[in-house]
């Protein structure tokens, strides 16, 4: 009998259930509005012992689960080149790559890593098993039938427990042992009845404040990918993920300790700085993130009537903030009355904050950003221009010494900067309904379609 694939499971986790009917973006969505939800529930009830099973990537990230949970994750491969390719970045940024993780050593993250085979498709998939809870979840279905699945019956979990099983003694019989030790070690299992109809609801209300990085949408794209293009993008889909997953940790350590009223003014300020700088930071390799699923995965557009100049005026205030911590001012020139334009407001708000870090990063203090809208024919025209302290020309002024990494990436070896590709920018823009134009310098332009009546 050959050995499962996650196709196998991911199989088994829809028998019985109806085809889905969502795109790539809101299936997306789903994933991650299921895994707050979940580990919010086991939070809940203080799990204080289980294990969990993963692919492609790790899924869980809340501190107080991954201390006490037991993990193993199959995961990409490639995922040893991860310090090669990106020898570049800080130390900071220092990956877990290999074998097991002690927790006493390397924090929160306590897993063993596996690899993936080519026949086990990239949808995630998550195991976890609880004395108190037993959850499956996974990504299944043909583009525009995609369904988010959950499972917590005692048949299903079993069946799906025994591939596991199955695929980890062919894999690594020496982490099968371990997973028959840690599972005899819980001893009896009460199964939650009551659980999927917390679960349902849960993620709905989670899904009315999913944050906009995690929602951008690819368009289609008729490109022919090199043979090793999947490859690559597994890898960056790695890395992003594990950048994103220790800032959410630390964020989360960060909101706890800002929620007590017994400390120093001076430490309360410097920890909402460090919330901040988290939480740009995960936009900002969100962006990345989905960058890589727009390589993959191409679809088309669903743009609607967008009212392009309220939604600059309401980020302007957190963007200027973000820039005066670097000493840069922003400007703003927007016409009023602007016709409304063809794009997508929870979306672009992710872009558009991408678009400012790009042609800010790095610029000296006293520098200004000017941004400015105005009608242009059909379509109404958004500028980015950088204007230097003291001259607004020569050399100082110039783009910032970028090289291509692939398809998504560019790098500033002065800055060690990573940002999204010009090919990437344009793309995910024309997701939008923009056409981006760079300019000389770190200038740019991004025209909309206005809407029409007949829209």
């Amino acid at each position: 009998m050959s050995s499962p694939t996650f196709t196998d499971l991911r199989e088994r986790l829809a028998e019985a259930v109806q085809p889905g009917q969502c795109d790539e973006i809101g299936v997306r969505r789903l994933w991650w509005a299921a895994l707050d939800t979940l580990q919010q529930e086991l939070i809940r009830l203080n799990v204080s012992e289980g294990i969990w099973l993963a692919a492609p990537l790790p899924a869980l990230h809340e501190p107080e689960l991954l201390q006490h949970l037991q993990g193993w994750v199959w995961a990409p491969e490639h995922l040893d080149q991860l310090r090669r390719g990106v020898a570049a970045l800080p130390p900071r940024l220092g990956l877990p790559i290999k074998g097991s993780m002690d927790a006493k050593s390397e924090g929160l993250f306590n897993y063993q890593r596996l690899a993936l085979r080519h026949d086990d498709g990239q949808d995630p998939v998550l195991l976890v098993i609880t004395p108190s809870l037993q959850v499956a979840l996974a990504l299944h279905g043909e583009p525009q039938q995609r369904q988010l699945l959950m499972r917590c019956d005692p048949t299903s979990l079993g069946d799906v427990l025994s591939l596991l099983g199955r695929r980890l003694k062919d894999q690594s019989p020496n982490d099968a042992e371990q997973l028959h030790a840690a599972l005899e070690a819980l001893g009896p299992l009460h199964s939650d009845e009551q659980f999927k109809e917390r679960f349902w609801p849960g993620l709905a209300e989670r899904l009315t404040v999913s944050a906009p990085a995690l929602m951008l949408q690819p368009v289609v794209s008729a490109e022919t990918k090199p043979e090793n293009a999947s490859d690559d993008l597994n890898l960056l889909e790695a890395l992003t993920h594990e950048v994103r997953t220790p800032l959410a940790t630390i964020r989360t350590l960060v909101r706890s300790l800002v929620r007590r009223k017994d400390l120093p003014d001076l430490v309360m300020k410097r920890l909402q700085q460090i919330d901040v700088e988290c939480s740009e930071q995960i936009d900002r390799f969100g962006l990345i993130f989905h960058a890589a699923e727009l390589q993959r995965q191409p679809t088309e557009a669903n743009l609607a009537r967008t009212d392009l100049e309220s939604i600059l005026r309401s980020l302007a205030p957190g963007w200027s903030e973000q820039l005066k911590r670097r000493d840069i001012r922003l400007s703003l020139d927007l016409d009023r009355g602007l016709p409304t334009v063809m794009s997508d407001s929870h979306r672009l708000e992710a872009m558009l904050g991408g678009l400012i870090d790009r042609s800010s990063r790095g610029l000296p203090g006293g520098s200004e950003l000017h941004l400015g809208l105005q009608a242009a024919g059909a379509r109404v025209k958004l500028q980015l221009h950088v204007v230097l302290p003291g001259s607004a020309t020569g050399p100082a002024n110039a783009s910032p010494a970028r090289e291509e990494l692939g398809t998504v990436l560019s790098w500033d070896p002065t800055t060690g900067s990573l940002q999204l590709s010009q090919d990437a920018t344009r793309q995910m823009m024309a997701s939008l309904g923009g056409r981006y134009q760079p300019r000389r310098d770190r200038d740019l332009t991004v025209f909309f379609p206005v809407q029409n009546d007949a829209d």
